[in-house]
């Protein structure tokens, strides 16, 4: 597959701002993976979006090679880079990390009030974009809620981590056929979690966001399974 649009990517050359970086621009296409505009298996043009984010060859390659270091890309020879299509294993694993990591961020919350606003404009984002049937922006709105989950222990290093870890379980969203069976149960889920932090009820909502993180693992990972052994399928 390859997608020779930029998926608005010129709109984002403002972020570069003056000091145009290969971290910055692994950002960007972090970003844009995470959230659906190159879906696994699409091959990404040097040429388009170089001259979409206007930066030079040797900067997109080096973010390019960032991103293969955290296993979102991969560099075929001879045919050029392309976003990753998970294995099953992968999803698994990917679980796993996110359970140690948000189960401990709630867990060492201290007192309350708790600082969840972010999470709030996650949740309505979500439930927002259920009314409208947009589930693919259900999906956007559930990574944007974990995120501030994890935003909630104020590390930089920890938020760096759950990005990739985030954009890379996106790559599984990207090849279910049903993301709406995928995702709808989730967002009374998320409200769950965000009502139980606002009443400063931080033990229950580790124990929501533990059975959470594990029902979802199941479904994620069998509809994952189904959709890759599918030679229809996107990822095929």
């Amino acid at each position: 597959m390859d997608v020779s649009g930029t998926g608005g990517l010129a709109d984002d050359r403002v972020l570069l701002g003056r000091t145009s970086t290969a971290e910055r621009v692994a950002d960007i296409l972090r970003t844009r993976i995470a959230e659906g505009y190159f879906p696994p298996g699409a091959r990404l043009s040097e040429e388009s979006i170089g001259g979409a984010l206007g930066v030079s060859r040797n900067t997109l390659r080096e973010a390019f090679r960032l991103l293969t270091h955290e296993r979102l890309l991969v560099h075929e020879l001879n045919r050029g880079v392309f976003v990753r299509v998970l294995a099953v294993e992968d999803v698994d694993d990917i679980y796993r990390t996110r359970r140690l990591v948000e189960c401990a961020v709630v867990r060492g919350l201290g007192q309350p009030p708790f600082a969840v606003e972010g999470l709030a404009a996650a949740v309505a984002e979500g439930e927002t974009a259920a009314r409208a049937d947009d589930w693919t922006g259900v999906s956007t709105a559930n990574i944007h809620f974990h995120r501030e989950l994890v935003a909630l222990a104020g590390s930089a290093r920890t938020d760096e981590l759950m990005r990739g870890v985030l954009a890379e379980l996106r790559l599984a969203f990207h090849v279910v056929d049903d993301p709406r069976a995928l995702h709808e149960p989730y967002l009374r889920r998320n409200r769950e979690i965000l009502d139980a932090l606002r009443a400063g009820e931080r033990a229950s909502a580790e124990r929501l966001l533990a059975r959470y993180l594990d029902d979802s693992r199941t479904r994620v990972a069998a509809a994952y399974a189904r959709a890759v052994d599918d030679p229809a399928a996107p990822a095929g």
